[in-house]
């Protein structure tokens, strides 16, 4: 695979881009710090399982008019890029996000609107060669209606439809699309947050993911248990749902 991982600096995104990059693949990282760009990049140039550079570029989520030219950088270094991963994203309580309108528009917008933007970006390139991967995490705070996650999950809930239409409408014309939905992960963005018994490891989803990937999946709950948890979450009645705090 020639692969941009957008949010690989960090967490998740950080294992895939290992991961990837030990099994061979080229890699191209975006994300929001040149310096945490330019440390990572040696990381993976170190680790990679053939000589050469790690290109990367800056890529915020809350500037969409930086996301062609992005592109267009990974493009010149991979010498056309097959494969597309978006981990990147913002988190917040949801009392944090009730209290503060803004924190809310900013959370909303990276998550669903921009993240959709990038996607199309990359969609229309990938096409346009004949198809290829695009990966992109969601959450399982999207399955449901939730007290804990009201706001963070209606915008990967969003992300979440988008992605299977996706997968709908073009995979006949090759392009695979893999809609991430991980449960609680020990990583930067749910650090001071307690963890459930059965919380995943960064590396263990980046195992996962790029399995799923080769797999050409289409969906995938990780840690796996969520696909169970999440089963009887969809299923349990409204009115219990108004009663419980998960």
């Amino acid at each position: 695979m020639k692969a941009i991982v957008l949010g690989g600096t960090a967490g998740m995104g950080r294992a895939i881009a290992r991961r990837l990059a030990e099994r061979g693949d080229e890699v191209f990282l975006m994300g929001r710090d040149a310096g945490d760009l330019a440390r990572s990049a040696a990381d993976l140039e170190a680790r990679q399982a053939k000589n050469g550079r790690v290109g990367y570029a800056v890529c915020d989520l809350e500037k969409t008019d930086g996301f062609a030219a992005a592109l267009d950088e990974a493009d010149r270094a991979l010498g056309g890029f097959d494969t597309v991963v978006v981990t990147a994203a913002m988190f917040a309580t949801q009392e944090a996000l009730e209290a503060d309108v803004e924190l809310t528009r900013r959370l909303l917008t990276v998550n669903y609107t921009n993240t959709v933007v990038f996607c199309e970006h990359a969609r229309k390139r990938l096409l346009e060669r004949g198809g290829g991967r695009l990966t992109v995490f969601s959450s399982v705070a999207g399955d449901r209606g939730r007290k804990p996650v009201a706001l963070y999950g209606s915008s990967k809930a969003g992300l979440s439809h988008y992605l299977e239409s996706l997968d709908h409408k073009f995979h006949a014309k090759g392009l695979t699309v893999l809609c991430v939905k991980p449960g609680f992960v020990k990583t930067g963005m749910t650090a001071g947050l307690k963890p459930p018994p059965f919380a995943g490891e960064p590396d263990d989803v980046a195992k996962d993911v790029v399995r799923a990937m080769v797999a050409r999946k289409p969906l995938l709950y990780t840690p796996a248990i969520w696909a169970l948890v999440m089963l009887v979450i969809r299923w349990l009645p409204r009115f219990v749902m108004r009663r419980i705090g998960f």
